[in-house]
This record gives C-alpha cells, structure tokens and sequence, in this order.
C-alpha cells in the first residue's frame, strides 16, 4: 500500500501478493483498442520497461472494473522490485493519463 495507486493486502503464509491497480482511462481505451484486458496491457508495459514479469489478474476471474496482477515476493531485492514498481507505475500514469 505504500505506492499511491496500487493497493494490497498483506501476503500471510503464502508467496503470492494480488495488488489491485487503479488503472488510468488511457490505458482502458488504448487496451480495448488492442483487444486485451487493462491488467494485461499493465504487465506488457512493465515487462518491456523494467523486465519484471507479473501474470495479469484478468486471467484469475476479477470482478468488473478490478484490475491487478498477480506477483511472488520472495527474494531479497524486494524492496528494489517495489521501488522499480512504483517508479513504473508513475510513468505508465502519466503516459496513459487520458
């Protein structure tokens, strides 16, 4: 929850984190323009820009308008994931804001 945007609950005995993302209309228009879901066009975008992979949570039966990814959090660089993440996520914003 420390990424403005990006909300998601604690990860207790398991490996998987489910973040929820707060998607910019830019990005839902220039998805449906592609003919994939929102979270999908997330997790291209932050493969390509930063080589972190993360599944899109469109693939695990969301509720409408719910987007995310699915993640595991297990190494010791983390906290330089997040920060890449965060960093991420204010571009994909900003280049996706209309």
């Amino acid at each position: 929850d420390s990424i403005p945007g990006i909300s998601c609950q604690p990860a207790t005995g398991a490996m998987y984190c489910f973040p929820s993302i707060k998607m910019p209309p830019g990005a839902i228009k220039a998805s449906n323009e592609r003919g994939f879901s929102p979270d999908t066009l997330y997790a291209l975008d932050l493969l390509q820009t930063t080589g972190i992979c993360v599944v899109p949570a469109s693939g695990f039966g969301q509720e409408e308008g719910r987007f995310g990814f699915r993640t595991t959090f297990l190494s010791p660089e983390s906290k330089y994931v997040v920060d890449s993440i965060r960093e991420h996520y204010e571009a994909f914003c900003s280049k996706y804001s209309n």
